[in-house]
């Protein structure tokens, strides 16, 4: 549940200008996460989320780039925890995962910023994985069970 949560919260700041801990814990509340405000304070630590000075005068969470190898290994965490099976439908990919989970195995996938994914629509254990063409889908099903396979 706390990966999940975690990439929640990084697909809301993504989308949304947060600015508190509150505003982030509702946002999440509204997406289903049952949070506390100390919940949110932990995993803002953990994620290492800093804020960033808007020109309206406001801040609002982000992410460092320089955390990206970290976020990486959060990301793979995800898609190894989550992920079930793969198959393909010319250049569509259905990605099978664990229930509750595919929103944030898709939410992984596109953080991994492949090039063959043009992008990614989740439900709650089935992800559509549209991808560049035949030969690319070919080629993110290798990365995904090499992804997977290191369990």
């Amino acid at each position: 549940m706390k990966i999940a949560r975690h990439s929640k919260i990084i697909e809301l700041i993504h989308r949304y200008d947060i600015e508190t801990q509150e505003e982030l814990a509702e946002k999440l509340n509204e997406e289903g996460f049952e949070v506390t405000q100390a919940t949110v304070s932990r995993d803002i630590r953990e994620l290492k989320l800093t804020k960033l000075a808007l020109d309206n005068g406001k801040q609002k969470y982000i992410i460092l780039q320089n955390q990206d190898v970290q976020m990486n290994d959060k990301y793979l965490r995800v898609l190894k925890e989550g992920y079930l099976s793969v198959d393909r439908a010319e250049n569509i990919l259905v990605v099978k995962t664990v229930s509750g989970m595919a929103m944030a195995v898709a939410a992984a996938l596109d953080a991994m910023n492949w090039s063959e994914i043009v992008g990614c629509i989740a439900g709650d254990d089935t992800i559509m994985a549209a991808i560049r063409t035949k030969e690319d889908a070919l080629i993110v099903m290798d990365k995904i069970r090499k992804i997977v396979i290191s369990r």
